[in-house]
């Protein structure tokens, strides 16, 4: 069995922790305020297709578990420099860091082996302080599809069976990668193996991008907002902007734009972690969802015109919002 740690407790992070802990791997997490609290008392709690769990977990607010096996980091993106720094003591010369974020990710120009390979994602991590913190040759890069939500701290609902697209910065497959596969999969979520992510990954920033933020302003749920009339055009725009920034950047798009219209409507009345987050006061994730295809988009100088008014209309909303709720 492994030494595990969660790093942020959030819906996909109170999955991975009851789900590892319940297949018998020494679980623990890094944890704050009430969730660390319902952790200690409650264990990591979740139900989905496969059944209720509650899994016993160790919780702390300090990186005091020791030198781990896997670290999986579920925080939101801006929060990702403070924690790779808190979460840098459990790290070991064979310890895997799997990033379980949303957007472009920090390791994305790690070994990409293109014009910008080594360069730094400005928009999610600011002067590259998390490669000084957490070793990115330990880093399996991850593209995840838990549509979870955390009705309250440490306890996860999820309506869709879990799936990890797992893949090495550097393309191709790994002993280690593999292993990871498996690992997961025999816990109840499937890890996918994928010898070229970024391709997959494309399609994960660009279902993000064309979703989180129009479902703050307008409260819809994924299959409202890839079949609405008035939503449509706007979601359009800014998937063709992105998929051409894609495409630049060497991704195979494995889907056209009618599927993914198709796809994103039959996922259902979801709502988006943004929109989870926007009604509970907390910081939307912009940055990494939007500022960071924009600012990858620009080293080939596209536009992406629609893209920039839908992210200021987001903000200029969540601004209004907060006002008034002041």
């Amino acid at each position: 069995m492994s030494r595990i740690t969660i790093a942020g407790a959030g819906a996909i992070g109170s999955t991975l922790a009851a789900r590892l802990a319940h297949a018998g791997h020494t679980v623990s997490v890094l944890a704050r305020g009430a969730t660390l609290q319902a952790l200690r008392r409650h264990g990591a709690r979740l139900e989905d297709p496969g059944g209720s769990v509650q899994a016993a977990v160790i919780a702390d607010d300090q990186a005091s578990f020791g030198e781990q096996d896997i670290i999986f980091l579920c925080c939101k993106s801006q929060d990702l420099p403070a924690l790779a720094a808190q979460a840098a003591p459990l790290v070991g010369p064979e310890t895997l860091i799997v990033p379980a974020t949303n957007g472009v990710p920090f390791w994305y120009f790690h070994r990409e082996g293109g014009r910008f390979q080594g360069r730094t994602v400005d928009a999610v991590d600011p002067g590259g302080s998390i490669g000084r913190h957490l070793p990115l040759d330990q880093v399996i890069g991850a593209v995840t599809f838990i549509t979870a939500e955390s009705p309250e701290p440490g306890r996860a609902v999820a309506r869709n069976p879990h799936l990890m697209m797992l893949g090495e910065p550097g393309n191709g497959t790994s002993r280690r990668l593999l292993a990871l596969g498996e690992l997961l999969t025999s816990a109840g979520i499937e890890g996918r193996v994928i010898d070229r992510l970024r391709d997959k990954l494309w399609t994960k920033i660009i279902a993000n991008l064309t979703s989180n933020p129009l479902s703050v302003t307008t409260q819809a749920t994924l299959d409202q907002i890839y079949s609405r009339a008035d939503l449509l055009p706007t979601v359009r725009a800014v998937m063709l902007e992105a998929m051409l920034a894609a495409a630049c950047h060497g991704a195979r798009m494995t889907i056209d734009p009618i599927e993914f219209l198709a796809l994103g409507t039959a996922m259902g009345p979801i709502r988006t972690s943004m929109l989870q987050d926007f009604e509970r006061g907390r910081p939307l994730e912009l940055g990494a969802i939007g500022d960071a295809v924009v600012e990858i988009a620009a080293l080939y100088d596209l536009p992406m015109t629609a893209t920039r008014e839908m992210l200021a209309h987001t903000r200029a909303y969540a601004h209004a919002a907060t006002a008034v709720a002041a």
